[in-house]
């Protein structure tokens, strides 16, 4: 959808002879039906303006198409600015433009993203080539229109507001500049934009280019899918095996029945280490490569920047970033825009989106309505914040308004914690999730080590980490994020054992789990959850104790920056007993959820040692002969941990 588009001569008249802002505002408002922000209606008057600026050149073709605020097919995003035409050789081209009113921004350490100022505060967005770049990528890989009429497409930026500064130009963004132009204020950059556009566009299409992009049929092109293809090939950590093989074909298999008269919605259930994210990834490549519309989408970052990467084989932003979503992206889509959208984590969903929890009705509803089949892969025992709504009934209950029918699978075989279903049914016994009959777990079966010292695990966590780069640190949300505005302060800090960590939550945001210095950092629920590594170090928190020979929650130990608990307080001024059993459920499920991440061990230090002795006295050695004396001894005594009278 094109809410304004002229050729260059209207454009001009209406710029400089007419308010242009008011035009566009009249424009989206009959496309839409809906209102802006008084903010954004200033920011058109003034980008346009200076657009106009630019383009008020004889040298530029007169019948060149100019559209504004172009709605790009299953994504709330809008390209600013098109202008279309034709090159010196009669070859159809498209440019991008992307503006901004940025005054400054700061450099981050993060791949294609910057920091800057808004009316609410400061916030980390995409660097603005970065940004013009996956809209480009965007049209040239679902509209078909362009890459079969092998169109070709430019995009650059243009912030006529901001002075080079060195921040946006950083050699750091190189690679997204030399992708999408930056031009700056001044004359001398309004020059250069110019120079950009008189280079591709040599003659005017009338608009033709325009009226076909709008129209244009939306699938996956053949480039993305190969492309997609081959990144899965060779890949063994997304093989698919028992149970695994028959979710994926039974999804698969539905999800191509679906259509918009008859929706399809697929829930499948599976705890720890069943391999939801693995089938997902498939299923992902295996939808797009039947040329159907498709998406992952996760509330969380972390998973779907780290399957990226493992896909595209590093961590910069590429070409299926866009295939990537998060769930509060739907509260404006169109209903049915997508063949599929497969939603892992499901048990994460928020009722509201946004970033003040302020938008759109409800997520699942939401995720629903926008696609002909949907699929949600949730374990409803990983449900960590008070705003977790995830859970079957209320799938099925969307699905049954949107009268869509629902099919039921199952993941059962347990691939995490060295294939251990013993030890989850111990960890649930343990933490007093559930009665379980395994009040005993023995560690031959799976390497369960209590470490005396956080410092000690630290170390062992870092050796684990040399041979695969697979061991990470993770800890409850107990301590404040103060390196967050003064990075030379630690975070995590036990001062009588000389322990000292940062958390992970900035240089490498969503990619701590893969990044290759991340061991260095400690991790938390929200950039662990989903991922998986050989080996896990907890640190368990005061916020979980025991009590009267009962492991309990203190949710008052709880970082106030931690943004979990939120409700605790207003829900226990009218239910208390609702509110404590509420946030002891969330602190226990956090924990469950952390000391599952280990494929082949999770290594533990509790804060209460009251707790500590607790969990020492369910375990069990079973080794047989001089070797597993060895290694009874290798495990505990250097930590100060002496095996209970069972471990004999």
């Amino acid at each position: 959808m094109i809410v304004y588009q002229n050729n260059k001569t209207g454009f001009l008249h209406d710029a400089f002879s007419k308010d242009i802002e008011d035009l566009v505002l009249r424009d989206f408002r009959a496309r839409t039906g809906r209102a802006v922000a008084r903010a954004e209606v200033r920011s058109w008057k003034e980008s346009l303006l200076a657009v106009a600026k630019v383009l008020n050149d004889e040298a530029i073709p007169a019948d060149c198409g100019i559209a504004i605020e172009y709605g790009i097919p299953q994504t709330s995003k809008r390209i600013d600015v098109i202008v279309t035409g034709e090159s010196s050789e009669r070859v159809e081209q498209l440019i991008i433009i992307e503006l901004k009113q940025w005054e400054s921004a700061r450099k981050t350490d993060r791949d294609g993203i910057v920091s800057t100022r808004f009316a609410q505060g400061e916030a980390e967005v995409s660097h603005p080539s970065y940004q013009a770049w996956s809209y480009a990528s965007l049209l040239g890989n679902f509209n078909e229109t362009v890459y079969e009429g092998g169109v070709a497409l430019h995009p650059c930026a243009y912030l006529h507001n901001y002075t080079d500064d060195g921040v946006l130009t950083d050699s750091f963004y190189a690679h997204h500049v030399s992708l999408a132009p930056l031009f700056l204020k001044g004359e001398r950059e309004r020059a250069k934009l110019r120079e950009f556009l008189r280079q591709h566009v040599r003659y005017g299409d009338r608009r033709s280019l325009l009226y076909r992009i709008e129209n244009g049929r939306i699938r996956p092109s053949k480039g993305l899918v190969e492309s997609l293809n081959g990144m899965l090939a060779g890949k063994p950590e997304f093989v698919l095996v028992d149970d695994q093989k028959v979710v994926y074909e039974t999804a698969l298999s539905v999800a191509r029945q679906a259509t918009a008269h008859s929706k399809q919605v697929v829930i499948v259930e599976g705890g720890p280490g069943t391999g939801k994210s693995v089938v997902a990834v498939n299923l992902l490549v295996a939808l797009t490569g039947r040329r159907l519309v498709a998406k992952y989408v996760t509330k969380n970052a972390a998973p779907r920047a780290v399957f990226e990467s493992v896909l595209v084989g590093t961590h910069r932003k590429s070409q299926i970033s866009n295939l990537f979503c998060g769930s509060g992206a739907f509260t404006q889509t169109r209903a049915n825009t997508f063949d599929a959208l497969i939603v892992d984590e499901a048990h994460r969903l928020n009722e509201k989106s946004g970033l003040y929890g302020n938008l759109g009705n409800n997520q699942i509803q939401e995720l629903i309505g926008a696609a002909k089949c949907s699929i949600f892969f949730l374990d409803e025992d990983q449900r960590v914040t008070f705003k977790d709504i995830g859970e079957r009934t209320q799938i099925e209950c969307f699905a049954r308004e949107a009268r869509a029918q629902v099919t039921t699978l199952q993941l059962a075989s347990q691939f995490r914690c060295s294939g251990s279903d013993g030890y989850l049914a111990w960890l649930d016994g343990t933490l007093g999730i559930r009665p379980t009959a395994n009040d005993k777990l023995d560690v031959g079966e799976f390497d369960f080590r209590i470490f005396g010292s956080p410092e000690h695990l630290r170390r062992e966590i870092v050796e684990r980490n040399q041979s695969r780069n697979k061991a990470r640190m993770v800890a409850g949300y107990c301590w404040d994020w103060r390196s967050r505005k003064d990075p030379s302060v630690q975070d995590v800090e036990f001062p009588e054992h000389g322990f000292a960590m940062r958390w992970n939550l900035t240089k490498d945001g969503g990619l701590w789990m893969v990044a290759p210095e991340s061991v260095s950092e400690i991790g938390c629920i929200h950039t662990s959850q989903g991922l998986e590594v050989d080996y896990i170090g907890v640190i368990v928190g005061p916020d979980l104790v025991l009590r009267g020979g009962r492991v309990t929650a203190e949710p008052e130990m709880r970082s106030a920056h931690d943004k979990s608990l939120n409700g605790y307080k207003s829900l226990l001024g009218t239910d208390p007993v609702k509110a404590k059993r509420k946030a002891e459920l969330i602190i226990k499920n956090t924990y469950r959820t952390l000391m599952t991440r280990g494929m082949k061990g999770c290594y533990v230090y509790f804060t209460d040692k009251a707790l500590e002795q607790f969990v020492r006295c369910r375990l069990v050695y079973s080794w047989q002969g001089t070797e597993g004396l060895l290694k009874v001894a290798q495990r505990v005594v250097p930590y100060g941990i002496e095996p209970d009278s069972d471990s004999s």
